[in-house]
C-alpha cells in the first residue's frame, strides 16, 4: 500500500481578496476565535454571505480553504480519506479533513446537518482542547496545528426536528449570525457584483425586503442576496424586466400561485414590467 502524493495544495488557497462587506463585527470575531484556536459556526438564511465570508477571512488569514457541501450521503470516511486501487497499487488518498489537517487550513462544512451522522463523530475531537484526528484505517492520530480552524455553516430556520445540530455539537462552536444586510449595505453590494446604477440596486433592495415580509404568510424563505444579484446582473445584460424578475425573485421562491402573484405585485410597486 501506498500514500497518495499530497499534490494541488495551491488549488486551495485564495490568491486574490474576495469582496466581503461585512454585517457587524463578524470579521473580528472569526478572526479572534481563529487566534484563540476556537471552532466556529455560521447561521442564517440562504445566500446572506456565510461562505463568502469563509472565503473572505481565509484570504486574510492566509491559510488554504477546504471546502464541503454536505449532503446526505457524506461519510466521515468521505472526509478523512480512503484506499483506492490505482494500476497494480492499493492507494491511500487523504480526504479534505485530513488535508485540513496536514496543512494546517481551513475546513468548511457548508450544510453540517445534510451530513450523516458519523461527521460530527470524527470532528468533535477537533472541536476541543484534544484537536486531534483519528484515522482509523490507517491506525494513525493526526494533531491539529495551531493554525487549522473547523468552521461549519447551516440554516437554522430550513431544518427540521429530524435535521438539527445535538446541543453537544452547537456548544462546541463561537457562533456567528448573518442575516439580511441593512439596506445600504445590500446596495453597496448589489452595485459592485451586478453592476446595476444606484437606483435599480435600491429598488431591488427595497422590493427584497416587501417581499421577505411574506415569510409570515407561508413563504418558505426570502429573497437572498445572491438572488438579487442574480436579477441585477440579467438586468444589466439587459434581459427583459419582467424576465429577470420573475426568473431570480419569484419562480426560485415558490410553487404556490398566490404567492407568486403577491410578489409579483411587490415588484411592481419598484418596476414597470408587463
Amino acid at each position: 500500500m501506498k500514500m497518495g502524493p499530497n499534490e494541488g495544495w495551491n488549488d486551495f488557497e485564495i490568491k486574490e481578496e474576495p469582496f466581503y462587506l461585512p454585517q457587524g463585527n463578524e470579521v473580528e470575531l472569526f478572526k479572534a476565535a481563529y487566534e484563540e484556536r476556537l471552532p466556529v459556526i455560521l447561521t442564517g438564511p440562504t445566500g446572506t454571505g456565510k461562505t463568502r465570508l469563509v472565503e473572505y477571512m481565509a484570504w486574510r488569514l492566509g491559510r488554504p480553504l477546504f471546502t464541503v457541501a454536505c449532503h446526505d450521503d457524506l461519510s466521515a470516511n468521505d472526509l478523512t480519506g480512503r484506499y483506492i486501487v490505482k494500476g497494480d497499487e492499493v492507494v491511500w488518498i487523504d480526504g479534505p479533513l485530513l488535508m485540513a489537517v496536514k496543512k494546517g487550513g481551513i475546513l468548511y462544512l457548508d450544510e453540517i446537518v445534510e451530513a450523516r451522522k458519523d461527521v460530527t463523530v470524527v470532528i468533535h475531537p477537533l472541536t476541543d482542547h484534544r484537536r486531534y484526528l483519528l484515522v482509523e484505517k490507517l491506525g494513525c492520530i493526526w494533531r491539529a496545528p495551531d493554525e487549522f480552524m473547523m468552521v461549519l455553516s447551516y440554516n437554522p430556520n430550513y431544518q427540521s426536528v429530524l435535521k438539527e445540530l445535538k446541543p453537544s455539537t452547537r456548544q462546541r462552536f463561537v457562533s456567528i449570525n448573518l442575516g439580511w444586510p441593512r439596506e445600504e449595505l445590500e446596495v453597496s453590494i448589489l452595485e459592485h457584483e451586478a453592476g446595476v446604477d444606484v437606483e435599480t440596486a435600491l429598488n431591488l433592495v427595497r422590493a427584497a425586503n416587501r417581499i421577505r415580509h411574506l415569510v409570515h404568510e407561508g413563504l418558505e424563505e426570502g429573497v437572498s442576496t445572491r438572488e438579487l444579484v442574480y436579477a441585477g446582473k440579467l438586468i444589466a445584460r439587459g434581459v427583459p424586466l419582467g424576465e429577470a424578475l420573475r426568473s431570480t425573485l419569484i419562480f426560485p421562491l415558490t410553487h404556490d400561485e398566490d404567492l407568486k402573484r403577491a410578489m409579483e405585485e411587490v415588484l411592481k410597486n419598484y418596476f414597470s414590467f408587463a
